[in-house]
């Protein structure tokens, strides 16, 4: 696997940084059948850690992203997460999707996911909700989502027809997601 190491907020990665990165993230090659490309960004903050880890595929592209006390711990969560990702995809490949590419971007069919499961407790789908989409326009949007207390919102945008949704980024500015 080949892993880039970034740093972001004047954190610059040491070999060592690297290297651990690099090890950790070993474990997930024997998934596919190509290598793997990683980009690991490393951002310091004055309380914490945060780790973005990116593996793009031909078919799918894994992203993790977790704060931790140091940096070590912050790429141990990193890699939990992804994989739990991991997991789902392969779940969901073998239960439901006959997608050409996808199953053939993982290596073993009979991959272990009971080992999986004991590495990392899979996020489970603890509630379902149906909204019924009005139309508005972004600004009626950004007031809904204010009035709820939640940090996105899906609706239906006035001008385009099109399902969008709004959420609040971490550094507290607004940012639409539009479908097509």
């Amino acid at each position: 696997m080949k892993v880039e190491v970034v740093g972001k907020n004047g954190f610059n990665p040491t070999k060592a940084n690297e290297e651990f990165a690099a090890k950790k993230l070993e474990k997930l090659q024997g998934y596919f059948n190509k290598e793997l490309n990683a980009r690991v960004v490393c951002k310091v903050y004055n309380d914490h850690h945060k780790v973005e880890v990116t593996i793009p595929t031909k078919n799918l592209t894994l992203r993790a992203e977790s704060n931790g006390e140091d940096l070590y711990s912050a790429i141990d969560a990193a890699i939990d997460k992804l994989i739990a990702q991991i997991r789902k995809y392969k779940t969901r490949i073998n239960d439901k999707s006959d997608k050409e590419g996808i199953k053939e971007a993982f290596a073993n069919p009979d991959l272990d996911l009971e080992a999986l499961d004991k590495e990392m407790k899979a996020a489970q789908l603890v509630r379902n909700k149906e909204v019924e989409l009005t139309p508005m326009t972004l600004e009626e949007a950004m007031t809904q989502m204010e009035l709820t207390g939640h940090d996105f919102f899906v609706y239906l945008d006035k001008e385009s027809g099109r399902t969008n949704v709004l959420y609040i980024r971490e550094d507290g500015d607004y940012a639409v997601i539009e479908t097509k």
